[in-house]
């Protein structure tokens, strides 16, 4: 593995190979916005784990494989060595696999799913592609599509219609995804774009403190890892008081 000041992120593996997918994948990212179905779901009167295993599936494709797989058809900001043609087969065909088992989903929920699934491609697509002007390419837009949205899915594919409880746990997903935003935006741009800092923190007793880039990063990234695993541990804790 390269050394953290070179990695485009610090889940980042070594380029090549299996290893650039696990990259492609933004695996605490990932985990941090599935964690968002399973605290949606758990919201429901009755918790149906078929249900919910699906909807886990179809985030993964959309989100974890087909928006990430996009993201890296532009610029290629992970640095991966991925075949344009595997970026593109994979984007492609993780949304139709999840628009395929929202179809499924339908059978079983009712047409109250149809607006989700017709949504969630567009989401997808209007972000990463920056459509409408960038409209939806925004710090808030990142929290409605990969926060609120994931919480109200999961909870209709659960029970068929919309509650309060569920906006309000949308909301709150919607402003933890701003602070990831707050966080992950200038930690990406020092991991990717800055090559120096320079810099002294002068105290009140008049000692000095040097400012490297290190010393800002890290604390960035450090938060971003604490709540990733906050999200998912109580996702996580969730699933097991409603499935047990």
């Amino acid at each position: 593995m390269t050394s953290g000041e070179t990695r485009p992120a610090f889940y980042a593996a070594r380029p090549g190979g299996w290893r650039d997918w696990w990259t492609l994948l933004h695996p605490p990212y990932t985990a941090w916005h599935l964690a968002y179905v399973v605290i949606g779901a758990s919201l429901a009167p009755v918790v149906s784990l078929s249900r919910l295993l699906a909807t886990l599936l179809a985030f993964f494709l959309a989100v974890g494989v087909s928006a990430h797989a996009y993201d890296e058809l532009q610029g290629r900001p992970l640095r991966t060595t991925i075949p344009r043609a595997a970026l593109i087969a994979v984007c492609v065909g993780g949304l139709c696999g999840a628009i395929a088992l929202g179809a499924v989903g339908v059978g079983k929920v009712g047409i109250a799913l149809v607006p989700f699934i017709v949504a969630g491609p567009i989401l997808v697509v209007a972000y990463n592609a920056e459509l409408f002007n960038g409209a939806v390419h925004t710090d808030l837009g990142f929290g409605v599509c990969w926060g609120a949205f994931p919480v109200l899915t999961a909870y209709v594919a659960q029970a068929g219609n919309v509650s309060l409880a569920a906006g309000l746990v949308a909301a709150g997903a919607t402003a933890l995804s701003l602070a990831q935003r707050a966080l992950s935006s200038p930690a990406r741009q020092l991991r990717r774009r800055v090559v120096d800092v320079r810099g002294v923190l002068t105290f009140g007793d008049g000692t000095e403190t040097p400012i490297d880039r290190q010393g800002i990063l890290g604390p960035l990234e450090r938060g971003l890892q604490m709540l990733a695993w906050t999200v998912v541990l109580v996702a996580a804790g969730l699933a097991v008081a409603r499935l047990t």
